[in-house]
């Protein structure tokens, strides 16, 4: 190499080194920076999500809830009638491979595909979107902070901090009306469960948290984390102020499907399992075809 290629790779490698430095000190804030238009829809976002249809315009949407994790028994109970699927992840040692089998094996069912999680955690939302969850239960939620990461963890930036990843979402849904991507934020349903007695001290800060559709009443472990039962005026009052912290924010109000009959106001509930179900159904063709006496 001559003298003159020499000198100038070194000063090549100077201007590099000086260009590198220069792009370090120089100051960047996530704060400051302005969101492209890659994933902008403009005008109105389609809301395709049958749930998402329901609980916006305050109409009943009702859960049937799966402990079971045989795709042919889910995709039964997801064509039953029900407007979302409500896969226990909660209480149940269900495994992220079956509730990803079960959403493939009906990816077109007439219930929405949704899942209780077990806590505000970005690998168990990520997990759910990606097996193709559209509607996301989150229990035990006690402090506006908690509601916001809940939200964060399913929306895709710039409102949240959803990663877009892979998983069979992207098949099941490629065909949606504005694109998956760009539409998920305004198709998703995000409920919120008020269950402990610090979720009821917060609920009115958690019911204003952009991005929650409805609070969840829960029903049995609000008596069990209150020591009172249902129908005492200390339960009632509880029932009364998660119901006005709601409608106060327009949210929905959710319980167990039997308070549709007995409580003004509510809009969407739990139903139960798969197993009672089949006993109810049962019992129902055995009285049907009763022989007569």
């Amino acid at each position: 190499m001559g003298i003159f290629t020499k000198a100038a790779v070194s000063a090549l490698m100077a201007c590099t080194v000086a260009g590198g430095a220069l792009a370090q000190e120089s100051e960047f804030l996530a704060s400051e920076w302005e969101y492209g238009p890659r994933d902008v829809i403009e005008g109105e976002v389609p809301v395709w999500n049958t749930a998402k249809q329901k609980i916006t315009a305050g109409e009943d949407l009702v859960g049937v809830t799966i402990d079971a994790t045989d795709p042919r028994t889910y995709c039964a109970a997801a064509n039953a009638g029900y407007d979302f699927t409500w896969v226990e992840m909660q209480h149940q040692a269900t495994s992220w491979e079956s509730v990803a089998r079960m959403f493939a094996s009906c990816p077109d069912a007439e219930a929405a595909h949704g899942i209780r999680l077990a806590y505000t955690d970005e690998r168990e939302a990520q997990h759910a979107l990606d097996s193709g969850a559209m509607v996301i239960v989150y229990p035990t939620i006690d402090s506006a902070d908690e509601a916001r990461e809940a939200v964060s963890w399913v929306k895709f930036p710039p409102v949240g901090r959803h990663s877009q990843g892979g998983g069979q979402r992207w098949g099941m849904y490629e065909d949606v009306e504005g694109g998956y991507r760009a539409t998920l934020n305004d198709n998703i349903v995000v409920i919120a469960m008020i269950e402990t007695m610090e979720g009821v001290e917060e609920v009115y800060d958690i019911a204003e948290v952009e991005g929650l559709d409805a609070l969840m009443i829960a029903s049995g472990d609000l008596g069990n984390f209150s020591g009172y039962a249902e129908g005492t005026p200390e339960y009632e009052s509880i029932v009364d102020r998660v119901f006005d912290a709601a409608t106060s924010n327009g949210l929905q109000v959710c319980g167990p499907l039997r308070w549709r009959a007995e409580r003004e106001g509510f809009t969407c509930f739990q139903a139960g399992n798969e197993m009672s179900l089949i006993r109810r159904g049962a019992e129902a063709e055995a009285e049907a075809t009763a022989r007569a006496e």
